[in-house]
């Protein structure tokens, strides 16, 4: 049985919201991020991003990790990638072609979009000083390129690769989500803001987001 490691706060919503929409039966490990805890490293702590026994699955101490069959995964976007083409059926691509698509997405996300859109999550996540204003603005302005590039591909499409719905969705989704506070950014992109909505209105990952929000918070992924 598929075994995953993470936490709902984490970036582990993705292939926690992709197994959703599978519908299989999956074994779910708890790891709490480390900075949860007082003393990570006390005997009676949880298990965390420091505990060894985690470590010994992931040297690197990150969230999430997959274990399937003896095959240990790290790095979510390569989780859900991994277990469309496995398990996904029509989640997963077709052919050559959408295989490639649903990479190129992905990495576009992770690479363009990513790090500039969790400065808008993390920047309202407290007071709203003239400091914060001006981070959120900035990246604001240095999403405007890689949005206007979506809203031009949703423009008369309703998901992004092959007419319907796949991991390559909530792969881009769940990053373009970190944008998603910043109301601006999407009001003057309908196409961009429809797909976000139609994506965030399945089932699966309202499902996902009920037991994500029932979880202690911690950070904004």
């Amino acid at each position: 049985m598929v075994k995953l490691y993470g936490a709902y706060r984490s970036r582990a919503t993705r292939p926690l919201w992709l197994l959703e929409e599978i519908g299989m039966s999956f074994e779910y490990v708890p790891v709490l991020q480390a900075k949860r805890l007082d003393n990570p490293l006390d005997g009676d702590a949880p298990i965390n991003t420091k505990s060894p026994a985690f470590l010994s699955i992931n040297p690197m101490g990150t969230i999430p990790s997959l274990e399937d069959d003896g095959l240990v995964i790290h790095e979510s976007l390569a989780i859900t990638l991994y277990l469309a083409k496995k398990y996904g059926g029509d989640l997963g691509p077709k052919d050559l072609a959408e295989d490639a698509q649903m990479l190129q997405w992905t990495l576009f996300a992770a690479t363009e979009i990513e790090a500039t859109a969790l400065k808008i999550s993390m920047a309202l996540l407290g007071e709203q000083t003239e400091d914060v204003k001006a981070t959120v603005e900035a990246a604001a302005l240095a999403l405007a390129r890689p949005f206007d590039m979506l809203e031009q591909h949703f423009a008369g499409r309703e998901w992004t690769v092959g007419n319907r719905f796949t991991t390559a969705d909530i792969n881009l989704a769940e990053i373009v989500r970190y944008a998603q506070p910043h109301a601006p950014l999407f009001v003057t992109r309908p196409g961009l803001k429809s797909w976000l909505e139609r994506a965030q209105a399945r089932p699966a990952f309202r499902k996902m987001w009920e037991t994500r929000l029932a979880e202690p918070a911690s950070g904004p992924v």
